[in-house]
């Protein structure tokens, strides 16, 4: 998570960052939704053959809503880390809680 965390905190924004075994295998950034850049990321990662299961989503700001930790629970992500900072972290967090 530390990998992660501090890889998504030097990118641009809107970045969200997937970490597997100390490996950053995708990261998306620069887009204008949260979402969006979690989408690209995950679509690279499969693009290339990277196995998503089991990695570390760590973002440089909050997560506005729960659409980013569903399509990570999704793609097999199990453990995320963020700033927080939204008028929706409880929402955010309990959806992390669910998976």
């Amino acid at each position: 998570m530390e990998i992660a965390y501090k890889i998504a905190s030097l990118t641009k924004s809107n970045c969200v960052v997937y970490v597997k075994n100390s490996a950053m295998v995708a990261v998306g950034m620069g887009m204008t939704s949260r979402v969006d850049a979690a989408k690209a990321a995950l679509r690279k990662a499969e693009d290339m053959g990277l196995d998503t299961k089991g990695s570390v989503l760590a973002s440089e700001a909050f997560f506005p809503f729960r659409d980013s930790i569903d399509s990570a629970a999704e793609a097999g992500v199990k453990c995320v880390i963020e700033p927080g900072g939204s008028v929706r972290d409880d929402e955010i967090i309990e959806a992390a809680n669910e998976f």
